[in-house]
């Protein structure tokens, strides 16, 4: 005997009027756009702090600003990255920390801006691939992310930094040096370095590079560099040549800047690459290796996380967790050098925003930068949205310039709104839950939304490196293209 199955959900007349009605409710929710189950993420409090308080100790060796580990998978030599707090040694009151780095962050945002005000302008086979280790630069107390290569022989921890083009170290002998961790460089003892002369091309295009003209020294005539950063920190020295080693991978005669004066938040680094896209710039200059292919997943900033820099276009060494989306690199004439792409939408908690402001123009996508800025309408849409889903949270006081702040003592878990930034082509950023909150206090008494307005609706937006954590930031300066994917960041 064959026995039918019964029906999960036997319906009996007199409920199928009922059940249309409901059906019919929810296709006028859905085509309204409107979402009565806003999208969230859990956020660990309990974890989250116990980081913060073991990384905040300042107890760490020297051993671990110079980051050992590399490995060869899949034609790419991986080289681990780390945020440069990890590198300072030295303990720092964990306010002071946060308040410091907001300090800084300004500084580098209005030195965007008035390079667009001012209309400072520079000239714009089969790679291989390689993966550098990439570490956060808090111990370092420093804003961004290191990587440790080899210059002449000798291992260097430099900061990463796509809004720069020239690479410098400091450089014996040094007339004005800041600390660093690493053994200064001294091109005197090393029989690869060669001194650039003040009549080459190479010389000239310092001043697309740096918006500054290489000048001539005396005796002998070498090229003299400056380059001046927004928060009152500079380098100046002699453009040089020398053989670099990215991993396992060559590149002889690399132009670089030798720093002999050199100040500024460059913490315990020996110095700079320049990831832009001048000539002069790291990705240009091995353009012929890697195909002028480059990305990163920017790891959390205490001292056991880790992420990577990736030079060449192998995506078969990424840990993605979503597919890659990509959308085109928007060109800017006043700052030729940098990453643009188009903002088209922002949704929060699953609601898009409205803005007239969105897709006007490009948005400056930075390693550089901690905060992401956006527009005045388009930051005020976003913070009324926020606070409407995540409602019923104590309120704490603004924090210099992040004015969306809360009290969350006393959670040990908390789900907050996603928060979605869209671009031309359908590509998407979904910010990481650790890219959300910027906890000023450690005992997260004031938890504060890491985006923050900027002053005017004709300023450029930035997106910044706090809303690219666990991120596979893709750069591809060939088909002027940048992609992002979800990633857990680690090296291991």
């Amino acid at each position: 005997m064959v026995v039918q199955p019964k029906p999960l959900w036997p319906l009996r007349p007199f409920l199928l009027p009922l059940v249309v009605f409901l059906l019919m409710i929810s296709s006028n929710i859905a085509s309204s756009g409107v979402q009565s189950f806003p999208e969230k993420k859990f956020l660990s409090l309990h974890k989250f702090q116990g980081k913060q308080k073991s990384g905040n100790n300042g107890s760490t060796s020297r051993s671990s600003c110079l980051s050992q580990k590399s490995r060869w998978e899949s034609g790419a030599t991986i080289l681990e990255m780390k945020h440069r707090d990890s590198c300072t040694g030295k303990p720092l009151n964990w306010n002071k920390k946060q308040q410091n780095r907001l300090i800084f962050d300004n500084s580098r945002y209005k030195l965007i801006q008035s390079r667009l005000e001012n209309n400072i302008s520079r000239e714009s086979t089969d790679a291989l691939d390689i993966q550098i280790p990439l570490q956060s630069g808090v111990r370092l107390q420093t804003l961004n992310y290191i990587v440790t290569v080899e210059l002449g022989g000798r291992q260097m921890t430099v900061i990463v930094d796509t809004g720069s083009d020239l690479t410098w170290v400091q450089c014996q002998p040094c007339q004005q040096c800041y600390n660093q961790q690493d053994p200064v460089f001294n091109p005197s003892v090393s029989p690869s370095y060669q001194s650039v002369l003040c009549n080459t091309s190479t010389c000239q295009s310092l001043q697309f590079a740096t918006g500054k003209v290489g000048v001539c020294g005396t005796s002998p005539p070498n090229c003299k560099y400056v380059v001046n950063y927004g928060d009152g920190s500079y380098t100046r020295g002699d453009l040089g040549m020398e053989n670099l080693m990215l991993g396992t991978i060559p590149v002889s005669k690399f132009i670089f800047g030798c720093g002999r004066s050199n100040e500024g938040l460059f913490g315990g680094a020996s110095g700079l690459m320049g990831l832009g896209r001048s000539d002069i710039s790291l990705v240009t200059q091995t353009s012929a290796i890697f195909g002028g292919f480059f990305s990163y997943c920017l790891p959390l900033t205490d001292a056991d996380s880790s992420g990577s820099l990736v030079l060449g276009g192998n995506s078969s060494v990424y840990r993605n967790t979503t597919t890659i989306s990509y959308t085109r690199m928007i060109p800017n004439p006043q700052l030729p050098t940098f990453y643009f792409v188009n903002l088209t939408g922002i949704s929060v908690g699953g609601v898009g925003l409205q803005s007239p402001s969105f897709g006007n123009g490009g948005v400056l996508i930075d390693s550089g930068t901690v905060i992401t800025r956006l527009p005045p309408s388009i930051y005020k849409a976003l913070k009324a949205e926020f606070l409407k889903q995540f409602s019923g949270i104590p309120s704490a006081p603004p924090f210099m310039i992040l004015d969306t702040c809360f009290n969350l003592t006393g959670y040990e878990v908390v789900d907050i709104p996603t928060i979605r930034l869209e671009f031309e082509g359908n590509a998407e950023l979904a910010v990481d839950v650790t890219g959300i909150f910027y906890f000023v206090k450690p005992d997260a008494s004031q938890v504060c939304l890491a985006l923050a307005s900027l002053a005017y609706e004709d300023e450029i937006g930035i997106i910044g490196n706090y809303q690219q954590r666990n991120q596979r930031v893709i750069y591809d300066t060939k088909e002027s293209k940048l992609g992002f994917a979800a990633e857990a960041c680690s090296f291991d």
